[in-house]
């Protein structure tokens, strides 16, 4: 019985120094993670470096190269030559994908071109929506990249880098100006449109940066992620307990491997657990007016349509999410670019005129920023005599509301549409142009990462003043 009874004290003894020491090494390690916390936060608090215009982005990604010849360029001149050759001072030395050993030949669109509203912009009469809209856009017709092929050209639209490993734009606003929601991600992607051409998930990627600025996808349907309900018997609390064991366990694990990942681990497990309320939230329609569904052209719950993403993305933009990126696929035309673009243009069209239009009545589209664009433009060159091929010199996109001169036109192309006559528009201009619409200097804006201080702007980069308000 003595026996027993010195067992049970021996056994009481070690389950109070045991306890006691894990008590201590918690609240340590509390406080190195508030140091930590303390540390990331005085990091994002170098930023903004002025005041911002704008305080979210909300991107309208049309993947696969929308061609500028059928949407926003139009070029009287291709028209008059179309089917002869195109000069070949213009074409000598540039890289194409597919029509590098063709006879290079004009190739005019059959469609029309109309001038809108008081600002006059030239816009496309497959966007009939979007042509109503004209005076809110700032349209750029001179965007020019360095990758001439969709995977490498996403990841430098998205990254500044060609080859994958770099952050990606959402993910670097995530790091420099931090997260405004705490139930929803700080920068969430979204995908509609046919299949085809892949977009690549390094697109969204966070590169080197901590793992919690990763892009996060959500479906564009009634349940945009997976998981969110409990399994059947597991209660709000007991899944809270659980997170809460889970966290004392990473922690614990932090202290012993200092890895900074494990901390992202803890935030995500929260924000998880938070999301299993806000997202369905946000992805139920029916408190939406009838006047502002119809707006967009859905019902009461999301049907993965892009306009049903486009309400989506406002939602989310209330809601505190910062980057907001709605892909939309199917934009490779090398062949019946016209018939395809129509269909294209059909799909897209109102829903990019309801986001502004909904974004406006709303007050928000001041300090909202829109964009629309793809990874490249089109050849004014024929391919297969319908088609055209991708377009590293010329392309288009517009901006609108956050700051961006409204009914303004940047940028000229010469007569055939083949590269930059007046302001070339490149891609690190526009990475630096939209960071400083956010209140960041790009050039402070650095994250350094095996001996080397990183940008999304590289080593290159000029904020473009004439697009600003």
């Amino acid at each position: 019985m003595n026996h027993l009874h010195s067992s049970l004290l021996d056994g009481t003894r070690r389950h109070f120094f045991s306890s006691s020491a894990t008590g201590i090494a918690a609240a340590a390690l509390g406080n190195l993670f508030d140091q930590h916390s303390a540390s990331a936060a005085a990091s994002a608090g170098r930023f903004p470096n002025h005041a911002p215009k704008a305080k979210r982005v909300i991107y309208l990604y049309m993947s696969g190269g929308p061609s500028q010849f059928e949407t926003f360029d139009d070029k009287p001149m291709l028209r008059k030559l179309n089917g002869k050759p195109i000069p070949k001072s213009l074409t000598a030395g540039v890289k194409l994908a597919f029509l590098q050993y063709e006879a290079l030949k004009c190739f005019g669109t059959k469609v029309g071109f109309k001038r809108c509203g008081q600002s006059g912009q030239s816009i496309s009469s497959l966007l009939p929506n979007l042509q109503q809209l004209a005076d809110e856009m700032c349209v750029v017709r001179t965007l020019q990249t360095d990758q001439v092929n969709h995977d490498p050209a996403h990841t430098f639209m998205n990254t500044g880098f060609g080859i994958p490993g770099r952050p990606s734009m959402g993910s670097w606003l995530s790091y420099g100006l931090g997260a405004e929601s705490a139930n929803l991600p700080t920068f969430v992607v979204m995908r509609s449109g046919p299949l085809g051409q892949p977009i690549p998930t390094t697109a969204w990627h966070n590169g080197f940066l901590p793992g919690k600025h990763q892009g996060v996808e959500l479906y564009g349907s009634e349940q945009p992620l997976n998981y969110l309900k409990s399994p059947s018997g597991i209660s709000d609390n007991t899944q809270s307990e659980t997170i809460r064991s889970i966290e004392a366990l990473n922690r614990m694990n932090y202290q012993q491997v200092d890895d900074p990942e494990i901390l992202t681990r803890i935030n995500q497990y929260e924000l998880a657990f938070q999301m299993q309320t806000s997202v369905p939230e946000l992805a139920n329609f029916s408190s939406e007016t009838t006047t502002t569904r119809e707006l967009y052209g859905v019902n009461e719950t999301p049907d993965g349509s892009f306009g049903s993403n486009c309400l989506m993305a406002r939602r989310m933009a209330e809601r505190g999410v910062r980057f907001i990126q709605l892909y939309h696929t199917g934009w490779d035309h090398h062949s019946s670019v016209v018939k395809n673009i129509t269909a294209r243009t059909k799909e897209v069209d109102r829903g990019c005129a309801a986001l502004l239009s909904d974004l406006k009545q709303r007050g928000m589209l001041d300090d909202t920023l829109v964009i629309w664009g793809g990874e490249f433009g089109r050849t004014p060159m024929s391919q297969g005599g319908s088609g055209r091929d991708h377009h590293t010199k010329s392309g288009a996109l517009w901006m609108a509301g956050g700051g961006v001169k409204a009914g303004a036109s940047y940028g000229e192309t010469d007569d055939f549409g083949f590269t930059a006559s007046i302001d070339p528009f490149h891609v690190h201009d526009f990475h630096a142009t939209v960071l400083h619409l956010l209140g960041i200097n790009h050039k402070r804006l650095t994250y350094r990462f095996k001996g080397f201080d990183f940008r999304l702007t590289n080593v290159h980069g000029n904020v473009i003043n004439k697009v600003l308000a």
